[in-house]
């Protein structure tokens, strides 16, 4: 163990996410063959192959995924440990930079204020995550952390505190059947075409939020969503706070029985991980709580 360096582990973690060595290295801002230098040099410390990489593609041996498996949650128990080391000696001061896809609600802005007030040194700033793109935003690092619309499954984000769950609404034109009704069962959305996000939003994403076998129109942003919806040219799936929010004279909002609620969770990059994203959590996780328990 005399002279690991952290820098070969962190090689490892990122190539194990990524299976390749280019990206692995934009990553780690190192160039490809550094990558492979920093994975050769860990190896021969361990004395064995832990990366197969062909012509075709790269994959961990037996023996790196076991090492994966123990070094993961070491790893970050590390950088964890470091982290609040730092924020001890620092206090949480900076930028606390929060997406939000849809409607900033009550809930947020209560999580918000009660972050500042336990943290006057540390300024927030909310920016609107796209809603073609739920994820991008803290992959890209324009935010620390996103509020989001769930299904989340994806293997480089966390998913923190889980809140706001919310019946859904089908939005549609006015001059639509189903404009009328006071409610509807979700099997009466199966032929209906249900507008969906398009672009980087992954392909589970969108079918959880456009449930339809009908073919519609795909968009990037809510209006346009909404416009659409306006011109009768499909109906649009929205929680009930997003539904009263964006309330207009050329659309009607109907409950739907029988679907999954519309839930927010709260995701950062794994690499991200602060204090300040920490401390937020904390606050998002007490503001839900006091909606559920009537406090707040």
């Amino acid at each position: 163990m005399n002279g690991l360096e952290i820098r070969e582990l962190e090689c490892f973690l990122a190539l194990s996410e990524e299976l390749h060595f280019g990206r692995a290295g934009e990553r780690l801002y190192v160039s490809q063959s550094r990558v492979s230098q920093l994975l050769a040099a860990l190896e021969r410390r361990i004395g064995a192959r832990l990366v197969e990489r062909t012509s075709r593609r790269v994959r961990l041996t037996p023996l790196g995924e076991s090492f994966l498996t123990e070094l993961r949650p070491a790893y970050e128990q590390l950088t964890s440990t470091v982290e609040r080391a730092r924020a001890a000696a620092r206090g949480v001061e900076g930028t606390l930079r929060i997406g939000f896809q849809g409607t900033a609600d009550a809930r947020l802005m209560e999580a918000i204020a009660a972050f500042q007030e336990r943290h006057p040194g540390c300024a927030t700033e909310i920016v609107e995550v796209p809603f073609a793109d739920p994820f991008g935003a803290v992959r890209q690092g324009e935010v620390d952390a996103a509020i989001v619309l769930l299904p989340v499954a994806e293997p480089d984000l966390v998913l923190g505190p889980v809140f706001s769950s919310e019946r859904q609404t089908v939005a549609v034109s006015v001059r639509h059947a189903f404009a009328g009704r006071a409610s509807l069962a979700a099997a009466e959305l199966r032929g209906t075409p249900l507008i969906a996000a398009t672009g980087p939003a992954p392909a589970y994403w969108r079918t959880a939020h456009a449930p339809s076998d009908t073919p519609a129109p795909a968009v990037r942003t809510l209006q346009e969503g909404l416009t659409l919806v306006a011109a009768d040219r499909g109906a649009m799936l929205l929680c009930r706070p997003t539904a009263e929010y964006h309330g207009r004279k050329d659309v009607v909002f109907v409950p739907v029985d029988g679907l999954p609620d519309s839930v927010l969770g709260m995701v950062w990059h794994r690499d991200g991980e602060t204090a300040r994203v920490r401390e937020f959590a904390r606050a998002l996780s007490g503001a839900a709580a006091g909606a559920v328990t009537g406090e707040a």
